[in-house]
């Protein structure tokens, strides 16, 4: 990288010289560096459960997002992703604790997800797909040993940034209405409201419930909002299954009731359960773009995420450089991989570790806190399993509506900028491709940079992705043309 990592001075303190620190807690001081930032054991575990109880809905959408088929027609357990979910979660925060030591909490990425779920299964394996993480993985992990991950985030334009993190939220959202049951194929339509126009069912109106529930919540501020709505989603929709109000035949994913114990083993069947190759349908072009889509879902908003929180927590320079930036960024990348072997999708840094931030979190003792509360997730599938998938769904589209407030940050007066970031954000729910979006924003980006004369703003790393994205696009035509099959 060629950001420096600062390392804070060592003072009396952290060398635990004196009486000033308390011996039960001196080893704990001088490897987080606790006194030194300003902070306390008791902040950083309130600090901790904070994070944790804001991204915790992660172990109840996970499952939803990667619930569909694959090219074989195969499905994951949802009891076993569930406990991917929160295995792959607590290895990489408590990683994040004791070696990046900042309060940073790692999860499955919801861009990430959707990428798998959206287009890489529908042409290979579940294990094929969960190789493709550890592939992605392993890509930013070199990325950020060269110090390429920072001029790739430099080449490419801001505007274009914001662009596909909108796009993926929008991906998102549609997800979510659609496994909601709010949106469906239509017969006249592509799409349309409900089965049949309308919407049809209890479990779709507790979708609309616990969305607009969530939605008033994160109007007045309120901490663990989404959380809350789950939660609150799911004890309604208990109930209404208790009573009988519901059919359980309506719910997407069984009635939300518990079956035997609350507590129960982990069921690690997919912890490395991977499969490199086998890929021959589907073509070295397309594997490769699929790398590259998942790379991008989990590229750009890990460096913004982790200097904005650590700038929050005051460890960041006026500069951007923190103690570890270098430590995070590749245990961020690592969280690929580690995903992949736990069978739970890519890991990557969530935005809501500036809760715990805000509640005096300064170090990384906040992030083993979070870690050990998600393995402690992994005794209490039972629980996380009643949740209706209509509820969880209605997360998704939250999630996506979080992702478009970026939007503010495009200059939509300038056309120039504006193009490329509307198709870039309408063609990835449109065409259901990341890639598709992508591709279509970088290549509109350099031609109206051409057609405006300003060929030498383009940097060289533009030109090689728009001539990439061209071939991607023109592949089937071209083959076609050749009489290859």
């Amino acid at each position: 990288m060629t950001q420096q990592s600062v390392e804070p001075k060592t003072t009396a303190e952290d060398a635990g010289a004196g009486s000033r620190v308390p011996s039960g807690r001196s080893w704990l001081d001088r490897y987080f560096h606790i006194t030194h930032r300003g902070s306390t054991v008791a902040r950083e575990v309130r600090g901790g459960i904070t994070t944790f109880m804001a991204m915790a809905y992660i172990v109840l959408l996970n499952p939803v997002l990667l619930g569909g088929e694959d090219v074989a027609g195969d499905t994951l357990s949802q009891k076993a992703v569930i406990t991917a979910t929160a295995l792959a979660a607590a290895v990489t925060t408590l990683l994040m604790g004791f070696i990046g030591k900042v309060p940073l909490a790692l999860a499955a990425g919801l861009s990430v997800s959707g990428v798998l779920a959206g287009q890489v299964v529908p042409q290979m394996t579940w294990p094929q797909a969960m190789a493709m993480c550890v592939m992605y993985g392993v890509v930013i992990m070199l990325l950020v040993v060269t110090g390429l991950r920072e001029m790739i985030m430099n080449a490419i334009p801001l505007a274009l940034k914001h662009g596909i993190t909108m796009g993926i939220g929008l991906f998102i959202a549609i997800i979510g209405l659609v496994k909601g049951g709010f949106v469906h194929g239509g017969k006249a339509t592509p799409l349309q409201l409900g089965p049949a126009g309308e919407l049809a069912g209890w479990p779709v109106l507790l979708f609309a419930g616990t969305l607009l529930l969530i939605f008033m919540l994160q109007a007045r501020n309120t901490p663990g909002a989404i959380l809350i709505g789950i939660v609150t989603g799911t004890i309604v929709a208990a109930i209404l299954n208790a009573t009988g109000v519901i059919d359980p035949k309506q719910w997407a994913n069984g009635a939300p009731e518990l079956h035997g114990s609350a507590v129960s083993m982990p069921d690690f069947s997919l912890l490395g359960d991977l499969e490199f190759g086998g890929w021959g349908e589907v073509g070295a072009m397309t594997v490769g773009m699929i790398v590259f889509t998942l790379v991008l879902a989990g590229f750009f908003d890990a460096m913004a995420t982790i200097i904005g929180v650590g700038t929050e927590a005051k460890l960041a320079d006026d500069k951007g450089r923190m103690p570890g930036l270098s430590k995070a960024l590749f245990i961020d990348g690592a969280g690929g991989a580690i995903g992949g072997v736990a069978g739970g999708s890519g890991q990557t840094v969530f935005v809501e570790s500036a809760t715990g931030v805000g509640e005096g979190a300064r170090t990384g003792l906040a992030s083993v806190v979070t870690g050990l509360f998600f393995a402690a997730c992994l005794f209490f599938t039972p629980i996380t399993a009643i949740v209706p998938q209509e509820v969880a769904s209605a997360a998704l589209v939250v999630i996506g509506a979080m992702m478009m407030m970026n939007a503010r940050h495009v200059d939509w007066a300038d056309r120039a900028t504006a193009i490329p970031v509307f198709l870039t954000v309408v063609l990835m729910p449109f065409t259901y491709s990341i890639t598709a979006g992508v591709a279509a924003g970088v290549i509109s980006y350099v031609a109206i940079k051409v057609a405006q004369g300003k060929a030498r703003e383009i940097g060289a790393f533009m030109w090689a992705l728009t001539l990439i994205f061209v071939v991607y696009f023109a592949l089937n035509p071209i083959e076609s043309w050749m009489g290859v099959h």
